[in-house]
């Protein structure tokens, strides 16, 4: 793997992979956590806006070279990042890349469609509310928090969506899509010359539009911005919302982790790979297999910028929804307070596990190019995608409980149930 950083700021991170593909990532810091009071949704908005056409291509065109060139792309809106990526075959990498390349430097941002994509937007919001699991996560980071971003949605609402004008999406553009707030990820079958000079040929010229003595302070206003308000407490309790035209019942915990240390995540991921992953945890087997409550639960680390949120999932019955909520709560308390779990073999067996899925999670050169650019917006650099694993087999049962001890308290709950 080679990583450098180009004289204007950008980072570049290569793997090299046989084969026939070529998977790329160019990804930004102009996610969610970036907008302003007023702003919400638009960096989502300006992700849809940039495909409407380049100085020299109309949307029909770009359309139908990505169709030709890649064997799958896409691009992403999270709150911490923006990301364009896709899978081609090595020998139409330059087409390819130079196409996103197009895309992302020179957008014009066209009147001609500027509305109707806005409806497309819209009618995404609509969908986005039909999944029930992400409802009911959706519902309770608004109920859970006051003034941090994730208490609304990515995608904004539609009255803010409508609100944006073309002079809007390309007043953030400029702000946030700039050489330093860039790190481009390639797995490749081609050697890193060939692939450096093509990168280089299309980047190595880019500038900010903004004057660099402007740029600073504004990110020093955001940054101001970001540290009141990218992370709070949350609002202990259970809330419950009801929703028609659903069958089951959805549950979701969650305990924010935004204050732990490298080496407490380090913990928390050995218990968790115990506590929720797999068929073989202690939630699955007390939820399901011993009580039939549920077809899957899980527990999660979201511990990506501007989320940080260990979380507790479960779809269940309505009638028993407080049978299963007991369950959890006293499967949480019955682990903090067992101290003959986390020996130094099952430790071993658990970071194997993790170790295990996380390559599993990476074969695709698509996935691990699109993880390496995320976690070098995350992080600052594309390896601590590898570095979160290090020295896992040296977390030892104190570790464990007093991560646990620290985090699984004073949860908030959401219950989405059927009317």
């Amino acid at each position: 793997m080679k990583e450098i950083t180009m004289d204007n700021g950008i980072k570049i991170v290569y793997e090299q992979r046989s084969g026939e593909l070529t998977s790329f990532s160019i990804a930004f810091d102009a996610g969610a956590v970036v907008e302003e009071k007023n702003e919400n949704g638009l960096a989502h908005v300006v992700e849809h806006m940039i495909f409407k056409g380049t100085k020299t291509k109309k949307e029909e065109e770009i359309n139908k070279l990505c169709d030709e060139y890649f064997g799958f792309n896409n691009a992403m809106t999270n709150y911490p990042y923006v990301v364009y990526y896709g899978t081609c075959l090595s020998q139409d990498f330059d087409k390819a890349f130079g196409l996103y390349s197009d895309i992302i430097l020179n957008p014009t941002f066209p009147n001609e469609g500027f509305k109707e994509e806005i409806d497309v937007i819209c009618q995404e919001l609509r969908e986005w509310k039909d999944d029930t699991a992400q409802y009911c996560e959706d519902e309770l980071f608004y109920n859970s928090f006051n003034e941090r971003r994730i208490k609304n949605l990515i995608i904004g609402t539609e009255e803010s969506v409508r609100s944006f004008s073309r002079y809007n999406v390309i007043e953030f553009y400029r702000k946030h899509y700039i050489p330093k707030n860039c790190v481009i990820s390639i797995v490749s079958s081609l050697q890193w010359d060939e692939v450096y000079n093509m990168i280089s040929g299309y980047y190595k010229n880019w500038e900010a539009v903004y004057n660099e003595n402007d740029m600073k302070q504004k990110y020093d206003d955001i940054n101001k911005i970001k540290k009141t308000t990218l992370y709070e407490k949350n609002n202990p309790g259970t809330f419950v919302k009801l929703k028609k035209d659903i069958e089951t019942a959805k549950i979701q915990y969650i305990f924010p982790i935004h204050d732990l240390s490298e080496k407490e995540i380090k913990a928390l991921r050995v218990f968790n790979s115990y506590f929720g992953e797999g068929t073989s945890s202690l939630l699955y087997d007390i939820v399901r297999t011993k009580n039939g409550l549920a077809y899957d639960i899980t527990s999660t680390i979201k511990n990506e910028n501007g989320i940080k949120l260990f979380t507790i999932y479960v779809g269940t019955s309505k009638d028993k929804i407080p049978y299963t909520i007991r369950l959890i709560d006293s499967q949480i308390e019955n682990v903090k307070n067992n101290t003959n779990i986390f020996n130094k073999e099952k430790v071993s067996k658990l970071v194997k596990s993790i170790k295990l899925k996380r390559a599993l999670g990476l074969e695709q050169s698509i996935r691990l190019s699109l993880n390496l650019a995320v976690y070098g917006i995350m992080f600052e650099k594309p390896k601590a995608l590898f570095e979160q694993l290090e020295n896992l087999e040296q977390i030892n049962e104190n570790d464990i409980l007093r991560v646990i001890e620290k985090v699984l308290k004073n949860p908030s709950v959401q219950v989405i149930e059927p009317v």
